[in-house]
């Protein structure tokens, strides 16, 4: 059996207000063919399909039409879906029972069963091959919120033991010669963090596993939730398949990919990554940030814009590079943004940020220290320092837990 894992989609993601549209659809066009080119048996999607609770429409016609080609392509093909701490879990199972026309199973909220435990024949979905005998079972744990995990464990325990019940079941139910995938959208030990593209979103506490743990006989654990693809903690067949576009401008120089799995009985044997083509470029001008009269010389080296008459087929704007201009500062710089978007008139870019470094040991403001952007902060660091100034110690573990459950609906956009 050959099964591809990918993750992070974020359709209906802004850069800096800028659409990702075009990329996008760019990518599962290509996403398309692999599929059938590498002959794919099973479909992993480790969460975070959409970037929002309530994505655009453009974003959940994409995502339709392309279970709709993919089943039309690889009609013995079975895709399988977990929801991420972005995707709403009703917006996403709503279409579950017209989905299943085309074999895409998709497992969005910790599925609970009428007396209340784990409904584990949601949880543990078959992989068949094209033949319809069963090649590996799926153990698709969604990302997991406060209300999922059980009060009289802590977290980690708690974590630990949904999966083991769900890969008890999975264990049960294969039979030789079949093997396990474990698929999870969390922080998993040893993971590194995208920071720029993910300071928003929960990368630790309640939901961190070692997922080596889940024992030896899984064949292949399929993570989703941080964006830099990576192998685990070294191991070969635990792994982050990462986004697909970047989703920060600090990604310009990561390789995105999906990572595609030879099962081999109960085993994975060859593990491939695909690199996915890049619809636009990112620039960081400079490469490093230096002093503004550098970095106005590296904005003017870059190439010219067509003429303003020349036909939009020779060269589409939407397929311009985005463009972000890394200046250092040893005093402020009023007109910094005049003089850069002046520089960059005229060129073939589109500037998406301009990102001042000051250095030096002059004060401003007064002589105090330059104030912090809130919206540099991650918002934990937030709650910490406003607890510290009015109360005595650290934050409570009842607040922090209380705090991570708001982050959570926030991010999906919960009432």
């Amino acid at each position: 059996m050959r099964v591809l894992h990918t993750s992070d989609w974020h359709l209906g993601h802004l850069l800096l207000e800028l659409s990702r549209e075009r990329e996008h659809r760019a990518f599962l066009a290509w996403l398309l063919d692999v599929l059938e080119a590498e002959a794919i048996d099973a479909l992993l999607v480790t969460g975070d399909v959409f970037d929002g609770g309530t994505p655009p429409a453009a974003a959940q016609a994409a995502w339709y039409r392309f279970l709709a080609e993919a089943h039309r392509r690889r009609p013995t093909m079975t895709t399988v879906v977990i929801a991420g701490n972005h995707d709403s879990p009703a917006r996403l199972a709503a279409p579950a029972p017209l989905l299943a026309g085309v074999r895409a199973h998709v497992v969005a909220a910790l599925p609970r069963s009428p007396g209340g435990g784990l409904d584990l024949e949601r949880v543990v979905v078959p992989l068949p091959r094209a033949d319809g005998s069963v090649a590996a079972w799926a153990v698709a744990v969604p990302f997991l919120r406060p209300g999922d995990l059980p009060a009289d464990l802590d977290d980690a325990e708690a974590v630990r033991a949904i999966y083991g019940e769900a890969l008890a079941h999975a264990r049960a139910r294969r039979q030789p010669g079949q093997a396990i995938v474990a698929l999870g959208h969390l922080h998993a030990s040893g993971g590194e963090p995208s920071w720029m593209s993910e300071r928003r979103v929960l990368v630790g506490g309640l939901e961190a596993l070692d997922a080596r743990s889940l024992g030896d006989d899984v064949a292949y654990v399929a993570l989703g939730h941080l964006h830099k693809a990576q192998r685990v903690g070294g191991a070969e067949h635990v792994r982050y398949a990462g986004s697909p576009i970047p989703l920060a401008m600090g990604e310009a120089d990561y390789r995105h990919q999906v990572v595609v799995v030879e099962l081999d009985g109960e085993r994975a044997g060859a593990i491939r990554a695909l690199p996915v083509p890049r619809a636009v470029e990112l620039l960081r001008v400079p490469r490093a940030a230096a002093p503004l009269a550098e970095a106005l010389a590296a904005l003017a080296a870059l190439p010219d814009a067509p003429p303003a008459d020349a036909p939009k087929a020779s060269d589409d704007r939407d397929t311009w590079p985005y463009l972000e201009v890394r200046v250092r500062l040893d005093e402020p710089a009023p007109h910094l943004r005049a003089q850069v978007e002046q520089a960059v008139r005229g060129k073939r870019a589109r500037l998406v940020k301009i990102s001042p470094e000051l250095t030096g040991d002059r004060r401003t403001l007064a002589d105090g220290p330059l104030p912090e952007a809130l919206a540099e902060l991650d918002p934990r660091e937030v709650l910490r320092r406003r607890w510290r100034r009015d109360h005595a110690g650290e934050v409570p573990a009842a607040v922090v837990a209380a705090f991570e459950q708001l982050l959570a609906e926030v991010e999906v956009g919960a009432p």
